[in-house]
C-alpha cells in the first residue's frame, strides 16, 4: 500500500496548499479490472488517486471501485451524472457507499440537481461533489450548435458559479479557462483538469489543452492525466516527471 499523504478538503482553504502528489490523478481508462491493476502497481507510490470513467466502470462495475479503495487508493469518480434530482441524489448516495473520495455531476443539470447530490455528499464529508463545466473536447462552434451564447469562457464562469452556489466544492473545466475562474471566483474551491498533455505529447480527441506546469500555474488544483503515464514504457517515472513539472 501505498504512503498517503494527509487529504485536504478544498472548500474553505487555499487550494496552493497541496502537494504535487495530492494533485496529480491517474486516468485509468482501460476496460478490465486487470489492466487497471496492472497500471496502478507499475505506477506505484508516484500517485495517489485514480480516476474511474464510464468506460472502466461500465465494463467491470463497482468492484474496480471497491479494491482501489481497499487498497489505500483514492478514486476519483467520474461519471458526469445527470439527471432529475432525485436520481443524480440516489446515484451520490450509492457512489458516497463506495468510498470514493471524488465524483462529478453536469452543471448543467441545474440547481436543483446540484443541490440533491451536494446534500446526499454530506454523509460523507470528505467527498468532494465537482461540477462538470464545457467538457475539453469542445470549442465555441460546439457551444453554438447547441444553443450556448457567448465564448466557452462565458459558459464555463456562468456554470462554475452556478455550482459553486449551489454547495458544490469544485469544477472541473480545461486549463485553458482555470486563471479566468480564480481571477472571477477566488480561490477556496477545486477546480479539476483534464486536458493536460506533457510539453510534445499528443493532444488526442482534446481540443483545449495545456501542460502540467501551466495547468498548475493557470490555478488548478488537479489535473487529470491518463495516456501519457498509462501508456508510457515505464508509468512511475513519467509520473514522477509530471510530477516535477508540476512543482517547478
Amino acid at each position: 500500500m501505498p504512503a498517503i499523504l494527509p487529504s485536504i478538503p478544498l472548500s474553505g482553504i487555499d487550494y496552493r496548499r497541496l502537494e504535487p502528489r495530492q494533485r496529480l490523478i491517474v486516468a485509468l481508462d482501460v476496460s478490465t479490472a486487470a489492466a487497471a491493476q496492472k497500471i496502478v502497481a507499475a505506477v506505484g507510490d508516484s500517485a495517489l488517486t485514480y480516476k474511474v470513467g464510464m468506460q472502466l466502470y461500465t465494463a467491470e462495475g463497482p468492484q474496480v471501485v471497491r479494491d482501489l479503495v481497499a487498497s489505500g487508493r483514492r478514486v476519483f469518480l467520474d461519471l458526469k451524472y445527470h439527471d432529475i434530482p432525485n436520481t443524480v441524489g440516489a446515484a451520490v448516495s450509492e457512489a458516497a457507499k463506495l468510498g470514493v473520495s471524488m465524483l462529478t455531476v453536469h452543471a448543467a443539470g441545474s440547481g436543483k440537481m446540484l443541490r440533491a447530490a451536494v446534500d446526499v455528499a454530506k454523509a460523507r464529508p470528505e467527498l468532494m461533489v465537482l461540477a462538470v463545466t464545457v467538457l475539453t473536447s469542445m470549442d465555441g462552434n460546439d457551444l453554438e450548435n447547441i444553443g450556448m451564447q457567448g465564448s466557452v469562457a462565458d459558459s464555463v464562469v456562468r456554470l462554475a458559479t452556478i455550482a459553486l452556489a449551489n454547495g458544490c466544492q469544485g469544477v472541473v473545466t480545461s486549463p485553458r479557462e482555470a486563471a479566468t475562474l480564480r481571477a472571477e471566483l477566488g480561490d477556496r474551491f477545486a477546480i479539476v483538469t483534464p486536458g493536460v498533455r506533457p510539453a510534445g505529447g499528443h493532444v488526442g480527441d482534446q481540443v483545449r489543452v495545456a501542460t502540467p506546469a501551466e495547468a498548475i500555474a493557470s490555478g488548478a488544483s488537479h489535473i487529470v492525466v491518463g495516456r501519457p503515464i498509462t501508456e508510457a514504457a515505464d508509468p512511475a517515472a513519467e509520473a514522477r516527471a509530471i510530477l516535477g513539472e508540476m512543482g517547478g
